[in-house]
């Protein structure tokens, strides 16, 4: 059998030990090297980049902005270490499994306190595994950030298939509550019988479908999006709050969403781009929400980062984005779970309650502030809410030892 290659920019990548016949699901061990000319050819193709004309507004409102993405190329052309990526995740342990027919790459990082609670964590997009980096040593090494030993965490990171380090699927059918399914089966082949998930973003749709799942073993799950409030489900709109959330929502959708209704009806046109140009990447990865938005406009523009949302962070999502080869299959993540047909195939569908106890965290710079009243709503089993002081939609990228302390208090109550 033919070792699956990660697809790339150019078509080479790192490869993985190979399968057996006798085992093909092993865990097998995965460093991500990248060839020097793959570097060299980003660099060369940054400096061609063809610039369009400056917007005719003050404000993002017709795109990225010109002054943000010139002063992000120079950076990344001239200052940025562009071996940086792969130096960081190969310092932490990285494996690959088959899963579906699927090659998963995960960072399986275990605490050096033996009593640790296993956590796996599901990035978003535009993100990736590179999102929680940052959060691994609070999580892991708790003593050495301010908690205790019992607040650790072994925590298990993976890429989600056809983003970053995984492969792409080949099939249809790779949407949320497959991945899910294939978390679960990623910890019991590891081995691991009580466990906790966490997810934002596309992360929080993914550890919310495993709440609902309710595989053996989980014992409870947070998430920091209410993915049911996106998804459209009725809200209570009596207090202020409540209509601030509503109206966040519906700016989004009017102003913020393009980005969401390209890749959910035509993921493929976005890839051409951004696989071609590592400045189209950029700006594709960038038009997010607006909070984020500014906040690594303000790091490339005026060297102020928000936390710890720095150019490098920013430039190390990216580098991983071009380097596989993954905007496009990434993008038919949206398509799968959002979608003409993905809509209805569920419409009529009344998914089970989440039965396992839920933490919800709500931090001020998301989309949307979410009221305590709308998470209890969609979580019969909301067992701890918190409000923070900081961070926006990246929260374990932007704020990672506000959120590593904000995990300690959900899952407190659920170790022994």
């Amino acid at each position: 059998m033919s070792t699956p290659t990660r697809p790339t920019a150019t078509g080479t990548g790192a490869v993985p030990t190979p399968r057996t016949e006798a085992d093909p699901t092993a865990v097998r061990p995965f460093r991500f090297d990248v060839p020097e000319q793959e570097l060299a050819e980003l660099r060369r193709r940054i400096a061609a980049t063809r610039w369009p004309t400056r917007e005719l507004v003050a404000d993002r409102s017709q795109g990225v902005q010109l002054a943000t993405m010139q002063a992000l190329a120079r950076y990344w052309a001239t200052d940025y270490d562009l071996g940086r990526c792969q130096a960081r995740l190969n310092a932490l342990p990285q494996f690959v499994t088959e899963i579906g027919g699927v090659d998963v790459h995960f960072l399986h990082v275990r605490s050096r306190h033996e009593d640790a609670m296993p956590l796996i964590m599901t990035h978003g997009w535009p993100g990736s595994v590179i999102e929680l980096l940052a959060s691994v040593g609070p999580l892991t090494d708790p003593t050495a950030h301010g908690g205790r030993a019992e607040d650790a965490f072994h925590l298990v990171l993976p890429s989600l298939p056809g983003y970053g380090l995984s492969a792409e699927p080949t099939e249809l059918g790779w949407d949320a509550s497959r991945f899910a399914q294939a978390w679960a089966e990623l910890m019991r082949r590891l081995g691991y019988t009580r466990y906790v998930a966490q997810g934002g973003d596309v992360g929080a749709g993914v550890t919310d479908l495993m709440g609902r799942q309710a595989p053996e073993g989980l014992i409870g799950i947070h998430i920091n999006l209410l993915v049911t409030a996106l998804a459209g489900a009725p809200m209570p709109t009596d207090t202020e709050q409540e209509r601030a959330a509503v109206a966040a929502i519906s700016t989004f959708q009017a102003s913020g969403f393009g980005y969401f209704l390209e890749m959910a009806t035509r993921p493929q046109t976005t890839g051409y781009a951004q696989l071609d140009s590592p400045i189209a990447l950029a700006a594709w990865l960038l038009d997010h929400d607006t909070d984020s938005y500014q906040k690594i406009a303000r790091a490339f523009v005026d060297g102020e980062p928000s936390g710890n949302l720095t150019r490098d962070e920013v430039l190390d999502n990216i580098t991983l984005y071009w380097l596989t080869g993954t905007g496009a299959s990434a993008a038919r993540s949206y398509w799968e779970n959002y979608g003409v047909d993905a809509a209805a195939a569920r419409a009529g569908q009344t998914p089970p309650q989440v039965a396992v106890p839920i933490g919800f965290t709500s931090f001020p710079g998301e989309i949307w502030r979410t009221p305590r009243s709308w998470a209890e709503l969609s979580y019969p089993t909301l067992s701890y809410f918190g409000e923070a002081e900081r961070g926006g939609h990246f929260a374990a990228w932007e704020e990672p030892e506000l959120f590593a302390a904000e995990l300690r208090a959900a899952f407190g109550p659920l170790r022994g």
